[in-house]
């Protein structure tokens, strides 16, 4: 009689099979990565090759622990253990390492990690800070006893004397690297003293010098207030730092010499050619400011000041004409109102009658004529006034007594509140201007 056996316990013999099989407990398979779907946490899809197909899982402690991401398509090479799953009598592998196939996993994050930051514009140039020409003092993020700041104190000494340059000593290697460079980085932001900041190390294989690729690292260059010169490695050797940085330096000392742009040799002939420009300048100006003087030195209202008033006295001529004429009509008309009232009274009033008219009219002649004096006197006293008013407006006159004329912007000060600190004012004197620059008011 044949015996039966149940589904149920083929499947438990076969499960047992896998587990215990020797074989079976670690195998190495390479394939290409089908139905992939990115989930939170555990990762579910097949494995793949032109004649087979393989369920593969990935718990998340794992998968975080990758350092690249799987994509739909990608092949790749694995390690881990086969297992078969009851209710459905399925087999699948649980991986426990991947790597891409034919490429490193660091080279896959690196390109992965650069494509992510592009798209979010980290690398853009716009965001690009310019390191200042004259820096008082240098921030350097390294290790304290590689060959790196050594090499910067020297450049920068031979550069520039006298720019400080602080140390942050930290670890740029190994666990734990990041997490410092991103802590110190943060620690120059928060001085106010530090003008530029060098962040690299000396050379090395690419996982010597991944802490320079982390996203943490690299978040916290593009967030630095600080502009970062960024040297990680020799001149071949790139990292995520260096596209995101202000400016790439290709050596320790080449980060220095970008750190002091200019050398004091170069000071010493900007000053120069400064000083030459602004002595040309100055020239330039004192020319045409004498220029400008001649002109209206030639001017007939300088050389002959009195003709501004010609017309007032012309026109002062002219009313004391016009007075006397009146004064004269007037005195004609009262003497012969007089000599007909005289004649009228003659021989129909007294005797005493006539001289009163008489005397009453003398009187009014004296009253005219005195009115005729005072108005005469305040019209000449009101020209000599107009005159000593025109003779105070001439300001060559002032001047040449010593005095000097302020102006500011081509406008005549006349108190201090129109003055401010670093104002530039021009003193017109006698024989010439002079520009000068305020450095202090006091009221």
């Amino acid at each position: 009689m044949t015996d039966y056996l149940s589904v149920s316990l083929v499947t438990k013999y076969l499960k047992r099979k896998f587990d215990k099989d020797p074989y079976l407990e670690r195998v190495y398979l390479t394939g290409q990565v089908s139905n992939f779907r990115k989930r939170p946490s555990h990762q579910y899809f097949s494995l793949k090759d032109d004649k087979a197909v393989i369920q593969a899982t990935i718990w998340a402690g794992v998968y975080s622990k990758l350092g690249f991401e799987l994509e739909e398509g990608m092949k790749i090479n694995v390690v881990g253990r086969i297992q078969l799953y009851e209710p459905s009598g399925s087999y699948s592998i649980v991986i426990e390492r991947a790597e891409p196939d034919g490429i490193g996993a660091l080279a896959l994050q690196f390109e992965q990690l650069k494509n992510k930051l592009a798209a979010e514009g980290l690398f853009d140039p716009k965001w690009k800070q310019t390191i200042p020409q004259f820096s008082r003092k240098i921030g350097v993020v390294t290790s304290s006893s590689g060959a790196v700041i050594r090499d910067i104190i020297t450049t920068v000494s031979r550069r520039f004397q006298g720019v400080d340059i602080l140390l942050f000593p930290t670890k740029v290697q190994g666990e734990g690297a990041a997490a410092e460079i991103v802590a110190n980085i943060a620690l120059a932001n928060k001085r106010e003293d530090i003008d530029v900041l060098i962040v690299g190390r000396g050379g090395g294989s690419i996982e010597d010098l991944w802490a320079f690729n982390e996203e943490a690292v690299v978040r916290a260059i593009f967030e630095s207030r600080i502009p970062i010169i960024s040297s990680v490695g020799h001149e071949t050797d790139v990292t995520l730092s260096d596209f995101v940085a202000d400016q790439r330096a290709a050596t320790p000392t080449a980060a220095a010499e970008l750190a002091t742009p200019i050398t004091r040799m170069d000071l010493y002939r900007l000053l120069k050619q400064q000083e030459n420009r602004l002595g040309t300048a100055m020239s330039n100006r004192l020319q045409y400011q004498r220029q400008r003087l001649n002109k209206l030195s030639q001017s007939i209202i300088f050389r002959q000041p009195e003709r501004l008033y010609d017309g007032y006295l012309q026109k002062l001529d002219l009313l004391t004409q016009r007075l006397q004429q009146s004064a004269k009509e007037i005195q004609a008309t009262h003497s012969r109102q007089t000599q007909d009232l005289y004649y009228r009274l003659q021989g129909h009033s007294p005797l005493g009658v006539v001289q009163r008219y008489q005397e009453q009219t003398a009187q009014l002649e004296r009253l005219l004529r005195s009115n005729m004096a005072i108005i005469y006197d305040n019209k000449v006293a009101e020209v000599k006034r107009l005159s000593d008013a025109l003779y105070m407006l001439d300001t060559s006159r002032i001047i040449a007594r010593g005095y000097a004329l302020i102006k500011k912007e081509n406008q005549v000060l006349e108190s201090t509140t129109q003055i401010k600190k670093e104002d530039s004012l021009t003193l017109m004197m006698k024989d010439g201007q002079v520009d000068v620059k305020v450095q202090n008011v006091k009221k």
